[in-house]
């Protein structure tokens, strides 16, 4: 899926009407007006606020006689849940590297011996790879 499709979820979403549409449609197929009764917008601002939802991709509604009823697509939230996993799984890994790399900086006799290095009594705690000193103790700090 495009960010294109992943832009017009989170452009959706940021409307705190239409999120809260989104969570009275989790009960099921809603019609407009139910929906309307419970938003603090009248029903013109619903159907605006359904038409967002639906051309995102988010809802879709069919008819039942003379009623709209309006219903979550499955996998609507696809194309934002990937691309938030894209964004988080590369903030990681660079998050990754660094602690990796200050790890190495921090412990140069390390790569001098490697009998050493592979001792796991040497290896930097995360605490120490992430720059943080720990008590001379070695007990955890307590939160204040």
């Amino acid at each position: 899926m495009s960010n294109q499709t992943a832009d017009a979820v989170f452009d959706a979403l940021g409307e705190p009407v239409r999120r809260r549409i989104l969570e009275l449609l989790r009960d099921g197929p809603t019609p407009v007006g139910q929906l309307a009764e419970r938003l603090p917008v009248g029903r013109p601002a619903v159907s605006k606020h359904l038409r967002v939802l639906s051309n995102a991709g988010l809802i879709e509604h069919r008819s039942a006689g003379t009623r709209n009823l309006y219903m979550l697509v499955p996998g609507g939230m696809a194309s934002a849940q990937q691309w938030l996993t894209r964004t988080w799984d590369t903030v990681l890994a660079a998050y990754a590297a660094e602690v990796s790399r200050l790890g190495q900086a921090a412990s140069p006799a390390q790569a001098a011996s490697p009998a050493q290095a592979a001792s796991p009594a040497q290896a930097a705690s995360p605490a120490q790879a992430a720059g943080l000193q720990e008590p001379p103790d070695g007990e955890p700090r307590s939160s204040p």
